[in-house]
């Protein structure tokens, strides 16, 4: 059974052996680009072979990115045979599926059998069923059920992620036969730093580190120089939760297995610096109310991503307004408090926002339980309300000056500090609750926090306007 350490997908770029690929700036240099953008438009396979055999996959990958849809396809064209099908799981799932639409099925499976399983999963998942059963039609038995196995775990799991490539030896084996058997096996893995320990039905059992091996005599067995696999990865587990396992635990590589306890696959700490970096992306743009958006899209797709957020922003910008609605006449017989009230609503969003940021956060790295919400509840209620104090005293003291009224100018400190100290609980209450009923505090919490902030902040100020000046 085979296995691999081989970086995929992402991370640092090694030293290019055309080191002017990229400019100052990290992005494909022009010069570069219209190398290859001429090769292509001349037809010239063997200039253009010149300037990208040998681009690491991450390389070409950018590249990709940095031509046009028509370039891209004759590239691939050009290239045929020797075109790195790696170089795909480098770009957006747009232009992925672009290049890969346009080749026929059978290319497609020819190319796969050359890819580490993880690789090959990731570039079959996004296809449609049938395409992917009739490349799966075109491999041989064994990887097609390596890969149908895989491609059968729910989408963002762990068994999606693995290698179902692994190294795996009987407890009762020696060393020297370990040693012999990897020497000697031609289809064993060009890079591996771990072996697993399975019983004969595949049960996991241990792991024997490389450096173990090579410290032990040949006549010892393994079964006496294994470790326990303490942090074996269930298959259905998601990768975000895996990918906290590594953390926590300094993995660099971790076993898989079925609900059973079989070792299914292994996943590689690069597979999780991927996932580290995709649900990264993934917080940032729902808290920005943005599906899952890639640069390549089309505008119609991204428009779409965009408009439910955007809808349910413009159903809460009319209840603030609402509020406002119900204080015009003090409005207009004192026209100080339309300038000013920007100022409050702004800063009380400005202020549930970072509450909500760290909270979002804290939640989504499971630094945020039930047994120190309580605790950070109250530190959050006590800093806005600080910080209430300090802008209020400043904003206070600058619209009593301003409009010459120190009247104004108190009215807008309480205003400030009421709507600071709530924005502070629903930065915070606003998440946890939303986490509590199984919706994406991410997604959703940043147009209600605004909501509140809002219609707390407009309600505070034009109501105490209202009460103090008896309009």
């Amino acid at each position: 059974m085979e296995g691999t350490d081989d970086a995929t997908h992402t991370g640092p770029k090694p030293e290019s052996t055309n080191p002017e690929i990229y400019g100052e700036d990290g992005s494909i240099s022009a010069p570069f680009l219209a190398k290859v953008g001429a090769a292509i438009a001349d037809r010239d396979t063997l200039a253009l072979k010149h300037e990208v055999s040998e681009l690491h996959q991450s390389e070409l990958g950018d590249l990709l990115e940095a031509l046009m849809l028509e370039q891209r396809l004759a590239l691939v064209d050009l290239l045929g045979s020797d075109f790195d099908f790696s170089s795909l799981t480098e770009v957006d799932e747009a232009i992925r599926l672009g290049i890969v639409d346009s080749l026929p099925n059978e290319q497609i499976a020819q190319a796969v059998q050359e890819l580490d399983s993880d690789d090959a999963v990731y570039i079959l998942e996004d296809l449609d069923q049938e395409d992917q059963d009739e490349i799966l039609a075109n491999l041989p038995f064994t990887e097609r059920i390596r890969l149908r196995r895989a491609l059968d775990y729910p989408e963002e799991s762990a068994g999606r992620r693995m290698q179902t490539e692994f190294v795996a030896v009987p407890p009762f084996w020696t060393v020297g036969q370990t040693i012999d058997y990897m020497r000697e096996d031609k289809d064993l893995p060009e890079r591996f730093s771990q072996i697993f320990v399975i019983d004969p039905t595949f049960k996991l059992l241990g792991a024997v580190d490389l450096d173990q091996i090579l410290r032990a005599k040949r006549g010892v067995k393994i079964g006496d120089i294994m470790h326990e696999t303490r942090h074996a990865i269930p298959a259905t587990m998601d990768q975000e939760e895996a990918a906290r396992e590594f953390e926590q635990y300094d993995l660099l590589s971790a076993a898989v297995v079925d609900e059973n306890e079989r070792l299914v696959g292994i996943l590689t700490i690069d597979d999780v610096v991927d996932v580290i970096q995709q649900e990264a992306e993934e917080d940032l743009l729902r808290m920005g109310g943005v599906g899952d958006e890639e640069l390549s899209d089309r505008v119609l797709t991204t428009s779409r991503s965009r408009v439910p957020w955007l809808l349910v922003n413009l159903v809460t910008a009319f209840l603030a307004a609402s509020v406002i609605g119900l204080f015009d006449h003090t409005i207009e017989r004192i026209v100080a408090l339309a300038v000013l009230m920007p100022i409050v609503a702004g800063m009380g969003g400005n202020a549930g926002s970072q509450t909500m940021t760290v909270t979002v956060r804290a939640l989504a790295t499971k630094d945020l339980d039930i047994y120190n919400a309580g605790r950070i509840i109250r530190r959050e209620m006590g800093v806005g309300f600080l910080n209430g104090i300090i802008f209020a005293t400043l904003i206070g003291l600058v619209a009593g000056v301003w409009f010459e009224d120190p009247n104004l100018g108190g009215i807008i400190a309480c205003a400030m500090v009421i709507n600071m100290f709530v924005a502070a609980v629903a930065g915070i209450i606003i998440p946890l609750i939303l986490d509590r009923f199984k919706i994406d505090p991410a997604v959703a919490s940043a147009v209600f926090v605004t909501a509140v902030t809002d219609v707390v902040g407009f309600f505070a100020f034009l109501g105490l306007a209202t009460w103090w000046f008896g309009v």
